[in-house]
């Protein structure tokens, strides 16, 4: 019989039954119930000493990975991004609020988003956010106006679009020069914005940002973007004599989620990008500066896993076979609004052949409510099965909702040493009518 795949080694099977993180995933879901949410503590440490590692080795001083908060944001995620020394980049003022209560230091913090208000931009001040990422001149005037009203100076950086089309889903596709964010390199936006922060009292102006897209699997598309920036930083160096002391590079490594996907080495990915910006700073002659990114699916998405049970199985002889689970969109909704695959597994019964094809669905009401289509599953899979849905880390619980006043799954971190604990719980009937008046 052919071996299920496992498109990550924190995944393993015990007499049949899946084991996540060294943890029977069947106990896990007796325990706690399902749908349910598993991190694994000792991946989401290992990816980002992955990057640690690679940034202290190959970019100068002070240069520092910065964890993507929407990719799933709690407070254990800020604990444990404070115990590894990462820096965290956020974009809502509750990503904000989240971050400073697990005791974040903030001064750590980029604050992106293309529509930051007012309100926004004060409350970020008020917490102490490090550096702001100036998407537009809107915003960089609203920045200005409330830091000398401070009587600051706040860091800022300058959010610009390279113009690299990066082949990923259009909808995560976010460096072309039509994008919604930042200002275009192509059209002389981006060499305007800088003039303005230049001339701007309350704006210190540190450096620049890009980001080209999410699930990247391409082999230069950082390297092409990193060359485009450089080339603008020294640009801006010529007509403005401006040195650029941060250039951050966004995220976008792309994980594992079916077999088919490739294998990124990060480290290797990251040596040889650290080869092109020193080459091209030396070609312009100008300092290399302090090297950000942003990863965060390739931090905590491998070290997901939702598990569900299995209600209907509905057998349409002659034309599909539909499983349905006690979840769905509401606690996944990435298939809907991007096609996005996954790796699903029958956990408590990988012992046995897959050779039924199945849609596996969810309950909402909604015909769109599908988390995966074409599943392999053991024809014996039925009603009280338990259903694992593969590296469900990122944008999962961070995109869930309470449509058809459906509550939020618990999440439960896997600790090295067998232990387990809630640290998001699972929302209540009571929860739902909490703000109801």
């Amino acid at each position: 019989m052919q071996q299920p795949f496992f498109p990550c080694n924190n995944l393993s099977a015990k007499d049949g039954v899946l084991q996540f993180a060294g943890q029977d995933t069947a106990s896990l879901a007796k325990q706690y119930g399902t749908p349910l949410y598993l991190l694994d503590e000792a991946r989401i440490r290992h990816n980002c000493r992955v990057y640690l590692n690679a940034f202290r080795a190959h970019f100068p001083a002070g240069s520092l990975p910065h964890y993507a908060s929407k990719a799933n944001a709690c407070k254990a995620l800020y604990r444990l991004m404070t115990e590894e020394g990462m820096g965290i980049d956020v974009v809502s003022p509750g990503e904000i609020y989240t971050a400073r209560e697990a005791g974040f230091d903030l001064s750590k913090a980029f604050f992106h988003g293309n529509n930051k208000t007012d309100a926004d931009i004060a409350f970020a001040m008020d917490c102490g956010v490090g550096c702001f990422v100036a998407d537009n001149e809107e915003e960089l005037c609203a920045i200005d106006r409330e830091a000398n009203r401070r009587g600051i100076r706040q860091r800022v950086i300058l959010r610009l679009t390279p113009g690299i089309d990066t082949h990923t889903y259009a909808a995560v596709n976010t460096g072309k020069v039509d994008s919604k964010f930042g200002a275009a390199i192509e059209t002389g936006q981006a060499k305007a914005l800088t003039a303005l922060a230049l001339q701007k009292r309350g704006i210190d102006l540190c450096g620049f940002h890009c980001h080209i897209g999410s699930q990247v699997f391409e082999e230069d598309v950082f390297e092409r973007a990193a060359v485009i920036m450089i080339d603008f930083m020294a640009q801006m160096k010529a007509d403005f004599d401006f040195e650029t002391k941060l250039l951050n590079l966004g995220g976008g490594y792309g994980v594992r989620y079916v077999e088919s996907d490739g294998q990124i080495d990060i480290p290797q990915k990251i040596a040889t990008l650290a080869g092109v910006i020193n080459d091209r700073c030396q070609h312009h002659g100008i300092p290399v500066p302090q090297i950000a990114m942003e990863p965060g699916r390739s931090i905590v998405a491998d070290a997901g896993l939702t598990l569900y049970t299995v209600g209907t199985v509905k057998r349409i002889p002659g034309y599909k076979t539909y499983v349905s689970i006690d979840g769905g969109m509401g606690d996944n909704p990435r298939f809907a609004l991007y096609r996005s695959s996954y790796t699903c597994l029958v956990a408590n019964k990988l012992g046995e052949p897959a050779d039924l094809e199945a849609s596996l669905v969810g309950r909402c009401c909604e015909s769109g409510d599908i988390i995966q289509e074409h599943v392999m599953f053991p024809s014996s899979v039925t009603r009280g099965d338990l259903v694992a849905v593969c590296t469900t880390g990122a944008y999962n619980y961070a995109m869930a909702s309470n449509y058809n006043r459906l509550g939020r799954p618990a999440t439960v971190l896997l600790h090295p040493d067998g232990t387990s604990d809630v640290i998001v719980k699972r929302e209540t009937m009571e929860d739902l009518v909490r703000l109801d008046v």
